[in-house]
Protein backbone atom coordinates (compact mmCIF):
# COMPACT_ATOMS: atom_id res chain seq x y z
CA UNK A 1 0.00 0.00 0.00
CA UNK A 2 1.24 3.17 -1.22
CA UNK A 3 1.57 6.05 1.77
CA UNK A 4 -0.60 9.05 2.23
CA UNK A 5 1.61 12.07 2.35
CA UNK A 6 0.46 14.30 5.18
CA UNK A 7 1.45 17.89 6.18
CA UNK A 8 3.02 17.96 10.00
CA UNK A 9 4.30 20.47 12.61
CA UNK A 10 7.55 19.56 13.04
CA UNK A 11 7.75 19.70 17.17
CA UNK A 12 4.58 17.22 16.90
CA UNK A 13 6.97 14.29 15.38
CA UNK A 14 9.68 14.88 18.17
CA UNK A 15 11.74 17.42 16.70
CA UNK A 16 13.66 20.08 18.80
CA UNK A 17 12.19 23.28 17.33
CA UNK A 18 10.51 24.95 19.45
CA UNK A 19 11.29 28.73 20.66
CA UNK A 20 12.80 26.86 24.18
CA UNK A 21 14.84 24.26 22.38
CA UNK A 22 12.45 21.28 22.83
CA UNK A 23 9.53 19.27 20.77
CA UNK A 24 6.38 18.42 21.68
CA UNK A 25 6.13 15.04 20.39
CA UNK A 26 2.94 13.37 20.24
CA UNK A 27 3.45 9.90 20.22
CA UNK A 28 -0.53 9.06 19.64
CA UNK A 29 -0.24 10.72 16.38
CA UNK A 30 3.08 8.81 15.44
CA UNK A 31 1.71 5.44 16.63
CA UNK A 32 -1.61 5.75 14.94
CA UNK A 33 -0.88 6.98 11.44
CA UNK A 34 2.87 6.68 11.27
CA UNK A 35 2.59 3.19 9.29
CA UNK A 36 0.07 4.44 6.84
CA UNK A 37 1.46 8.20 5.90
CA UNK A 38 4.51 9.87 4.61
CA UNK A 39 4.99 12.88 6.87
CA UNK A 40 6.27 16.32 5.45
CA UNK A 41 7.28 18.06 8.64
CA UNK A 42 6.78 21.93 8.72
CA UNK A 43 8.42 23.87 11.34
CA UNK A 44 7.32 27.84 10.39
CA UNK A 45 9.49 29.56 12.46
CA UNK A 46 12.91 27.63 11.88
CA UNK A 47 12.26 27.76 8.10
CA UNK A 48 11.69 31.32 8.35
CA UNK A 49 15.27 31.90 9.67
CA UNK A 50 14.27 32.09 13.46
CA UNK A 51 17.31 30.28 15.48
CA UNK A 52 16.77 27.06 18.33
CA UNK A 53 16.11 28.39 20.48
CA UNK A 54 14.30 31.61 20.60
CA UNK A 55 12.35 34.20 22.47
CA UNK A 56 8.79 33.40 22.64
CA UNK A 57 5.85 35.22 20.09
CA UNK A 58 2.19 35.52 20.02
CA UNK A 59 0.18 37.61 17.82
CA UNK A 60 -0.70 41.30 18.92
CA UNK A 61 -3.13 43.87 17.29
CA UNK A 62 -5.53 43.16 14.65
CA UNK A 63 -7.57 39.60 14.55
CA UNK A 64 -7.69 39.76 10.81
CA UNK A 65 -4.08 40.93 10.52
CA UNK A 66 -1.82 40.31 13.35
CA UNK A 67 1.04 40.90 13.93
CA UNK A 68 3.76 37.95 15.30
CA UNK A 69 5.68 39.71 18.24
CA UNK A 70 8.47 38.13 20.22
CA UNK A 71 7.12 38.42 24.37
CA UNK A 72 9.84 40.34 26.09
CA UNK A 73 11.50 42.53 23.16
CA UNK A 74 8.34 43.75 20.71
CA UNK A 75 10.48 42.62 18.02
CA UNK A 76 8.13 42.36 14.58
CA UNK A 77 8.64 38.95 12.58
CA UNK A 78 5.66 39.27 10.52
CA UNK A 79 7.00 40.21 7.19
CA UNK A 80 9.38 38.11 7.37
CA UNK A 81 7.14 35.06 8.15
CA UNK A 82 4.87 36.40 5.83
CA UNK A 83 7.01 36.12 3.26
CA UNK A 84 8.32 32.27 4.30
CA UNK A 85 4.37 31.57 4.02
CA UNK A 86 3.67 32.60 0.67
CA UNK A 87 6.96 31.03 -0.78
CA UNK A 88 6.08 27.97 1.42
CA UNK A 89 2.26 27.55 0.24
CA UNK A 90 3.62 27.82 -2.92
CA UNK A 91 5.81 24.88 -2.67
CA UNK A 92 3.62 22.63 -0.84
CA UNK A 93 1.19 23.09 -4.04
CA UNK A 94 3.27 20.73 -5.90
CA UNK A 95 3.39 18.42 -3.07
CA UNK A 96 0.08 16.39 -3.56
CA UNK A 97 -0.64 16.70 0.37
CA UNK A 98 -3.72 14.84 1.66
CA UNK A 99 -4.45 16.56 4.57
CA UNK A 100 -2.01 18.61 7.47
CA UNK A 101 -1.64 18.28 11.43
CA UNK A 102 -1.27 21.46 12.64
CA UNK A 103 0.15 22.19 16.51
CA UNK A 104 -2.78 23.97 18.26
CA UNK A 105 -2.66 27.24 19.60
CA UNK A 106 0.98 28.18 18.19
CA UNK A 107 1.42 31.80 16.69
CA UNK A 108 2.41 30.69 13.30
CA UNK A 109 1.05 26.95 12.76
CA UNK A 110 -2.50 27.46 15.20
CA UNK A 111 -5.74 26.55 12.84
CA UNK A 112 -8.23 28.91 15.08
CA UNK A 113 -7.60 28.83 18.86
CA UNK A 114 -4.31 30.86 18.57
CA UNK A 115 -4.98 33.62 21.46
CA UNK A 116 -4.05 37.64 19.80
CA UNK A 117 -3.61 39.67 21.76
CA UNK A 118 -4.05 43.46 22.05
CA UNK A 119 -1.64 46.10 21.45
CA UNK A 120 -1.66 46.53 25.02
CA UNK A 121 -0.58 42.65 25.90
CA UNK A 122 -4.19 42.16 27.23
CA UNK A 123 -5.48 38.77 25.56
CA UNK A 124 -8.10 39.98 23.37
CA UNK A 125 -9.58 37.49 20.72
CA UNK A 126 -9.11 33.82 18.90
CA UNK A 127 -7.61 33.95 15.46
CA UNK A 128 -5.12 31.56 13.23
CA UNK A 129 -1.76 31.38 13.15
CA UNK A 130 0.20 33.04 10.03
CA UNK A 131 1.04 29.65 8.62
CA UNK A 132 -2.11 27.91 9.70
CA UNK A 133 -4.64 30.30 8.60
CA UNK A 134 -2.96 31.01 5.02
CA UNK A 135 -2.72 27.63 4.42
CA UNK A 136 -6.35 26.69 5.12
CA UNK A 137 -7.25 29.97 2.88
CA UNK A 138 -5.11 28.33 0.00
CA UNK A 139 -5.99 24.53 0.15
CA UNK A 140 -10.09 25.00 1.58
CA UNK A 141 -11.11 21.58 0.72
CA UNK A 142 -7.65 19.20 2.05
CA UNK A 143 -8.69 18.19 5.74
CA UNK A 144 -6.69 19.83 8.68
CA UNK A 145 -6.69 19.30 12.16
CA UNK A 146 -4.85 20.52 15.05
CA UNK A 147 -3.03 17.86 17.33
CA UNK A 148 -5.76 19.14 20.11
CA UNK A 149 -8.59 18.02 18.03
CA UNK A 150 -7.01 14.83 17.13
CA UNK A 151 -7.49 13.89 20.62
CA UNK A 152 -11.68 13.96 20.54
CA UNK A 153 -12.38 10.30 18.66
CA UNK A 154 -15.28 11.57 16.81
CA UNK A 155 -12.67 14.57 14.81
CA UNK A 156 -9.97 11.95 14.69
CA UNK A 157 -11.82 9.81 12.64
CA UNK A 158 -13.50 12.79 10.21
CA UNK A 159 -9.97 13.16 9.60
CA UNK A 160 -8.71 9.87 9.29
CA UNK A 161 -11.32 8.64 6.85
CA UNK A 162 -11.40 12.25 4.67
CA UNK A 163 -7.61 11.81 4.10
CA UNK A 164 -8.03 8.02 3.05
CA UNK A 165 -10.46 9.33 1.01
CA UNK A 166 -8.32 12.02 -0.69
CA UNK A 167 -5.70 9.71 -1.30
CA UNK A 168 -7.30 7.44 -3.86
CA UNK A 169 -7.19 8.50 -7.19
CA UNK A 170 -7.87 10.78 -8.71
CA UNK A 171 -7.40 13.27 -5.82
CA UNK A 172 -10.00 15.40 -5.51
CA UNK A 173 -8.10 18.60 -4.83
CA UNK A 174 -6.15 18.15 -8.23
CA UNK A 175 -9.35 17.85 -10.20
Amino acid sequence: MEKIKIGISSCLLGNNVRYDGGHQHDQSITDTLGPYVEWLSVCPEVECGLGIPREAMRLVGDPENPRLMTIHTGVDHTDGMLAWVEKRLRELEKENLCGFIFKSKSPSSGIGDVTIHSASGVPDSKGAGLFGGAFVKRFPLLPVIDEARLHDPLLKENFIERIFTLSRPPHPCCL
